[in-house]
Parts: C-alpha cells; structure tokens; sequence
C-alpha cells in the first residue's frame, strides 16, 4: 500500500538499480530504517501510479541525506546517473548541511570511480547515446 507523500522532508533518498537490489537488500534497509522512525523516500512507496518522474527530483530536495546504493548494474541506468547528479548539485548549493552517503553493493570503490570496467563500459554506452556534455553532468 503506497503512502501520501507529505509536504515535510525526508530524513534520507534511497539511490538504486531496481533489478539489483530491490527486493533484497534495499527492501530490507527501506524497512529497517522506517522501524526506526526515519522518514525514507522509496519511488515505489511514495510515488502513486501515473506522477511524473520530476517527482524524484522533489524528493531529492527534499531529503536530507542520500543514500545511493552503487550495484553491479547501477550505472547502466541513467536515471541512477541522474539522480547521483543531482543529489551532487544538491548537496554543493545546500545552505543545510547534506550528506552523500554511498554503499557499495557488491561492487568495489573502484569500479565506481572508473578505475575498473565494470562502471567504464557502462559510462561509454551512455556517452554514446547522450553525448559527452550530458554525461560530464
């Protein structure tokens, strides 16, 4: 059952590659964290069927703490890629201190700084059908 979304802040913005982690490691995080009285922004419990995707970046806004949760696949989604930017440009013009706090889910730090292949092959596939402007973002 989704919940409405309220007009207050999230306490944190769940990042992820659906077929990845959903129902695994990301649901069980999603519902510990809500246990503990968080208040979590997950696309499939606060989002009623038919919004618009922009609603996302609402609540990237919003939240005060981003979670992104780097996965094998996570990169081959460019609206992975584009809510870790704008998470970035959040973060840098908040007057309130955000944070970034990534989990590397079965990957290492170096596959997602580009050091290995596993995010480079993706990023190329990207710059292919983007251009290198909108990947630079």
């Amino acid at each position: 059952m989704k919940r409405k979304r309220s007009s207050e802040e999230y306490d944190v913005f769940l990042s992820f590659r659906e077929s990845d982690t959903r129902l695994n490691f990301t649901d069980h995080l999603y519902r510990s964290m809500l246990r503990a009285g968080i208040r979590v922004f997950l696309d499939s419990e606060e989002l009623e069927d038919g919004e618009e995707i922009h609603k996302v970046f609402e609540a990237v806004n919003e939240s005060q703490i981003y979670i992104p949760i780097f996965s094998q696949n996570f990169a081959s989604s460019s609206w992975c890629l584009r809510e870790v930017a704008h998470m970035e440009e959040c973060t840098l013009k908040s007057v309130r201190k955000k944070e970034i706090i990534p989990i590397f889910y079965d990957v290492n730090a170096d596959d997602v700084k580009l050091k290995t292949d596993l995010y480079k092959d993706a990023i190329l596939k990207h710059k292919e059908k983007w251009g290198s402007d909108e990947l630079e973002r």
